[in-house]
């Protein structure tokens, strides 16, 4: 679905990443771990076409990222920012139902779509009419998510979906984000610094350090035999939170 050849992306600051190379398959959910300022962001706005590589490629479904155009290539990826980026003005449904009603989507079919999401979602279909400020942290993500799947594009890509949640409720919404990928069966992009989330979500990890690929395979393998210090370092500064022996009940 993705690829990444010698890919480099460098700011003022010396901020950025690569070179990397990675390769994304469909159908799978590849989690990005990292500390702050490993160029997990950095990543996930390559994939998008938000930023351009100084050197190598990056490709989506075998085409060049830059060289498609962006409004198409945007409606094949959902894309679920921090904090979720709702519109404050617009209730829950206005919000996940944007792109659709930009799109000529009569009311309808929006409706149904909705409906059907909300279910996936286990948002309480009432919660459509709310405004943003009147949905919980978790009811915010969950019209986020919803938003991003209106379309039903084939890649969701996910920038610390959880991040500002309280941890009950980032444990409630990772269970059933496990569970929606699994009915989905989409190919999923997690950006996140939470290795339990990570290892809840994903199939694969990749752990970046400075721009760089310090690890990346499953996650039994990244948690079983490290690379190198940092990477034990890493895992070991959060295994208590993981879930199963050696970690959190």
């Amino acid at each position: 679905m993705f690829e990444l050849s010698g890919v480099t992306k460098r700011y003022p600051g010396g901020d950025g990443l690569g070179p990397v190379d990675l390769a994304v398959p469909a159908g799978r959910t590849l989690c990005v771990i990292g500390p702050s300022g490993s160029g997990k962001s950095t990543l996930l706005r390559l994939l998008l076409g938000l930023a351009r590589a100084d050197q190598g490629q990056v490709r989506f479904e075998g085409r060049e990222v830059p060289g498609q155009d962006v409004l198409a290539l945007r409606r094949r990826m959902g894309y679920v920012v921090q904090g979720g980026g709702l519109f404050p003005h617009l209730t829950a449904g206005g919000n996940a139902g944007l792109l659709a009603r930009h799109l000529g989507w009569d009311e309808d079919r929006l409706a149904a779509r909705l409906a059907e999401l909300s279910r996936l979602v286990q948002l309480p279909p009432e919660a459509l009419s709310r405004y943003p400020r009147q949905l919980s942290g978790g009811q915010a993500q969950r019209v986020s998510l919803m938003r991003a799947l209106v379309l039903d594009p084939p890649v969701l890509l996910l920038d610390e979906p959880m991040g500002a949640l309280d941890p009950v409720t980032r444990h409630d919404l990772r269970l059933d984000l496990r569970q929606a990928f699994a009915r989905l069966g989409k190919t999923v992009v997690v950006v996140t610094h939470d290795l339990a989330e990570a290892v809840a979500l994903g199939d694969r990890l990749l752990l970046l350090r400075d721009g760089r690929v310090a690890q990346q395979g499953t996650p039994a393998e990244v948690l079983a035999s490290p690379a190198d210090e940092f990477v034990a370092r890493f895992v070991g500064a959060q295994r208590e939170s993981l879930p199963g022996p050696g970690g959190a009940a």
